[in-house]
């Protein structure tokens, strides 16, 4: 494996601890999950007494006081590692996607009242963006939130919600400006029993199975102005500052999971016998092998290296974008070779190669598809201006 120095002897040693946490209070209870279609609730409290939630939050409000994406990686990282991360993906949207925005936009107010249960897991959060009519085209969104005095309406619909089941805190973005595709957006705080505010149905995905996720239903839906993120039309300036991140946590997570699927299929080459010899003898699955090792090692590279710029402040739209779509569709490619090794036993579900193919499909399509991901890095590249000659 490529030595890394992204990571300080700190995140070494909560890299320890983490280890141990996924290896007792997920990884024994990740196939219970997987039939129940979500994990227990009980495991974000279990993980805020650990201290790996809200790690960047204040420590007045029971955080640790430390923004350093660094330690989410690492958690991302050692759930991969141990082939639950259907059961730990709730955990990292909550650290990855939703405390960035309460932490950045929360007034005084708000901080108090929501930042120490996000801290211990008496919160989850969750961020609805995507509709029915819409995905990745965020200026289409049609939830609509019309003020009456001190509150909101809302009214419409949200699809493939991650942590839609169990989220208690709901960040939804809302269209408050009708004529304003870009900055008529604002988000909204929805809490649990909101009236008017339903779940519907926790929808079955082909992998991912432990994390829950939900079409939401606002039908006069009426939250407190006080629940406003932000200033009112503010959200596309917010979620553009916050992607990128949620970015990186994908780039993260999808190298972790090719990782130990690979290493799963080196192990299964060597005791796996076909004519007489370990499979890992032949000259093409050595081959097989060989470039996927290589594959990993370069995403890898280019993944610190987003981590070390997300570190100081650096790292760009364009480069999470880049990250995001490569590293993703390594993932998925990597994953179907090692299945190709396992032969028929990689098509049983008890095996790990089996649940990576499944899971790993999602990851170019959630967070932004590769196509959107390319169209970000194709603007950038201005090849729509003319240049006389």
């Amino acid at each position: 494996m490529l030595s890394r120095s992204v990571f300080t002897q700190d995140h070494d040693d909560v890299r320890s601890m983490v280890r141990d946490f996924v290896a007792q209070e997920i990884v024994p209870n990740h196939e219970k999950w997987e039939r129940e279609g979500k994990v227990d609730p009980e495991l974000f409290r279990r993980a805020g007494a650990a201290g790996l939630l809200g790690m960047a939050l204040p420590v007045e409000y029971g955080g640790a006081g430390v923004d350093d994406f660094r330690y989410n990686a690492v958690l991302i990282e050692e759930i991969a590692y141990q082939g639950a991360f259907g059961s730990g993906l709730g955990l990292t949207l909550h650290n990855d996607l939703c405390i960035p925005y309460f932490n950045a936009y929360a007034n005084d107010e708000q901080r108090a009242r929501w930042m120490p249960g996000l801290a211990s897991g008496q919160l989850i959060g969750a961020i609805a963006m995507t509709e029915p009519s819409g995905g990745s085209d965020l200026a289409a969104i049609r939830t609509r939130a019309v003020r009456d005095g001190d509150e909101y309406v809302i009214n419409g619909s949200k699809i493939f919600i991650s942590n839609g089941i169990n989220a208690t805190c709901l960040l939804v973005v809302v269209r408050t400006e009708q004529d304003d595709r870009y900055g008529g957006l604002t988000i909204l705080v929805v809490e649990e029993g909101t009236p008017g505010f339903e779940r519907g149905r926790s929808l079955e995905k082909i992998g991912l199975h432990s994390q829950d996720t939900a079409e939401l239903f606002f039908d006069d839906a009426r939250v407190p102005v006080r629940n406003r993120l932000g200033e009112e039309g503010q959200a596309w300036l917010q979620l553009m500052h916050n992607l990128p991140q949620e970015r990186l946590s994908l780039a993260v997570s999808a190298v972790a999971q090719a990782r130990a699927a690979f290493l799963d299929t080196c192990a299964y080459a060597r005791s796996r016998k076909a004519f007489g010899k370990p499979i890992g003898t032949r000259e093409h699955i050595k081959f097989v092998l060989a470039e996927i090792r290589t594959e990993i090692d370069i995403a890898q590279t280019f993944v610190d290296r987003c981590l070390a710029d997300h570190s100081s402040g650096e790292l760009s739209a364009v480069t999470a974008a880049e990250a995001k779509w490569w590293c993703t569709e390594m993932q998925v490619r990597v994953v179907d070779r090692c299945l190709q090794i396992h032969g028929g036993y990689g098509l049983m579900r008890e095996q790990s190669v089996a649940r990576a193919y499944v899971d790993s499909r999602a990851q170019t399509i959630y967070g932004g598809t590769t196509e959107i991901m390319k169209q970000i890095i194709a603007k950038d590249l201005d090849l729509d201006r003319a240049i006389d000659r």
